[in-house]
């Protein structure tokens, strides 16, 4: 039986959502008033003149249905790997099924977070901004563009439910602006659900007598050195995930990271930690957990295990190198390692891969804080002035906290995407997703517009649904790591405006220099006894005043 090991950080302002959840899914609540914006107990009433649409009778687990056709406005993130088509059954099922079509503003992929905060900051958000991670709000609050989405909620039963059911309430919480509101919603598991890890040539590994996988990095690092012993003319490892968002050995950093009591690569965010002993955030590269983290990818590359150019490299030369045989490990997910798959099939070679469970640090045996949210989204304040804003309200909640509306955007349509017995859920035989029916000539994503990141946030949300697409392989692998503690969350520490945007020159600084410094002490270009001044530096770019600034925060928050 899976368990999942949890460590809980309880604050105050926790309690006070809590009561706010508890009376807003009360069955004794009024039903809301036509009032217009008045303040209530739970939030702001909606009144009649903008609940065109909606349905009287909206509650947890009832499907959603407009009373009449509406349209919402999107800004839609277009994925390269599934261009948008608005003849996607998704598309023709949802205004068939719940009344609801869009109105969309497209941007690609690889634009995305830029164009988002381009129209976002014009004023000309459409209503429902998707592909939000927690903490991309903060900079679109001041400026009043974005949805108090807080003072909505107890017209989403689903998204309450969930929230009190799974004990997520702290996390929603340390979404909360100085103003007390929070302005996004994230997508919501019920429990971890890691993604990524460290794929291994098991074949190789089992040929160079690898048979157990390491408990800690240490005997990962044993291990590279067996494989390189055994294969003097591959390297150990070469990995990718570099140039994504130009913050070297990304997923790799991050997945550490915690293991080494610190945050960092793909992870590192504000670039604070929270010490648990003092009360107080700390700057993380300044910490003896960064320093420690560092080394150990130094020492790496000093021994001859991981490929230097892995700290430069783009993705299509990493799996190259992995797919060719070229190096015998690299950085994974429980989709990438279907990838990697299929490249060795193509190239006709017969390999076996495994997706490591992620190896424990000098800092405990860890995963980190917060996993049980994801990206999710935000609302444009204008969306209030919308004749149908309570069905918009509804919509959301329905399609993206239900489990009818995930099921609906993860599997597509009973009988023609996929067949159900009981629980058991089967693809159609001409329909593959991520493997599961290799072979199949159309695609879920792709060809219907279902299992798509715009409008399913966290690929299903409660453990079932989660597992429902995972191969027997992803469901060893979830298992495996849950045993891992999950990280205590660190409490909020809002900032005002005038604070968030000296906090905003400071951090572009910052983070250059750490980036900058992180690759150069692991690739061995800057000696390791050059740390202290490292941190200097970090001081020179008013690393101090920086933390300060949220230590100050924080002590505001804690009243």
């Amino acid at each position: 039986m899976r368990s999942t090991k949890k460590s809980v950080v309880a604050f105050g302002s926790a309690a006070a959502l809590v009561l706010t959840l508890t009376a807003a899914c009360s069955s004794d609540d009024p039903e809301p008033q036509a009032t217009g914006g008045d303040e209530t107990a739970s939030g702001v009433t909606i009144d009649e003149e903008h609940s065109v649409g909606a349905m009287a009778d909206f509650a947890a687990g009832t499907p959603f249905v407009a009373t009449e056709p509406v349209t919402f406005s999107l800004l839609y993130r277009d994925h390269p790997n599934y261009p948008l088509k608005k003849d996607w059954l998704f598309f023709s099922e949802l205004k068939a099924n719940t009344k609801v079509s869009f109105d969309i503003t497209s941007a690609p992929l690889s634009d995305w977070d830029a164009k988002k905060s381009l129209i976002i900051s014009a004023g000309d958000a459409p209503d429902l901004i998707p592909v939000t991670y927690p903490g991309q709000e903060t900079q679109f609050v001041a400026g009043g563009a974005l949805l108090p989405i807080s003072d909505y909620v107890q017209y989403m039963p689903n998204f309450q439910q969930k929230v009190a059911d799974w004990g997520l309430e702290q996390a929603i919480d340390n979404l909360r602006q100085v103003d007390g509101k929070y302005y996004m919603l994230p997508g919501l598991f019920e429990s971890p659900q890691p993604q990524y890890s460290i794929v291994t040539r098991q074949d190789q590994w089992d040929a160079a007598g690898i048979t157990e996988a390491p408990e800690t990095w240490d005997d990962f690092k044993a291990d590279l050195a067996t494989l390189k012993q055994k294969n003097p003319d591959a390297w150990p490892m070469s990995d990718r995930w570099s140039t994504t968002n130009n913050v070297p050995l990304g997923a790799t950093l991050q997945i550490a990271s915690p293991n080494f009591g610190t945050v960092a690569g793909w992870g590192f965010g504000n670039g604070l930690w929270y010490d648990e002993e003092s009360g107080k955030y700390q700057y993380a590269p300044a910490t003896e957990g960064y320093k420690q983290l560092v080394e150990y990818f130094a020492g790496l590359v000093a021994d001859g295990l991981l490929d230097p150019e892995s700290i430069t490299q783009d993705d299509d030369t990493a799996i190259q190198k992995f797919t060719s045989g070229e190096s015998l490990t690299i950085s994974g997910n429980t989709q990438e390692i279907t990838t990697y798959r299929t490249s060795f099939t193509d190239a006709g070679t017969d390999a076996t891969l495994r997706l490591l469970r992620v190896p424990s640090g000098p800092a405990g045996d860890n995963v980190s804080a917060g996993s049980r949210t994801g990206p999710g989204f935000m609302l444009s304040a204008k969306a209030a002035e919308n004749p149908n804003f309570l069905a918009l309200l509804q919509f959301v909640d329905w399609l993206y906290y239900s489990d009818e509306g995930i099921e609906f955007a993860k599997w597509g349509v009973e009988g023609t995407t996929y067949t159900k017995d009981g629980d058991t859920r089967t693809l159609a035989d001409d329909v593959d997703w991520n493997g599961l029916n290799p072979g199949a000539p159309k695609l879920l994503n792709a060809d219907f517009g279902f299992s798509n990141g715009v409008f399913m946030l966290t690929n299903g949300s409660s453990d079932e649904l989660v597992a429902s697409t995972s191969s027997d392989e992803v469901k060893e692998f979830v298992e495996e790591m849950s045993t891992k503690t999950e990280l205590p969350l660190a409490p909020a520490a809002p900032l005002e405006e005038m604070e968030q945007e000296q906090v905003n020159l400071w951090q572009t600084s910052l983070n250059d220099a750490v980036t900058q410094g992180t690759a150069a002490f692991i690739l061995g270009k800057r000696p390791l006894s050059e740390w202290d001044a490292f941190v200097g530096e970090l001081k020179a770019l008013n690393m101090d005043q920086y933390v300060a600034t949220f230590n100050t925060a924080l002590e505001r928050a804690q009243g």
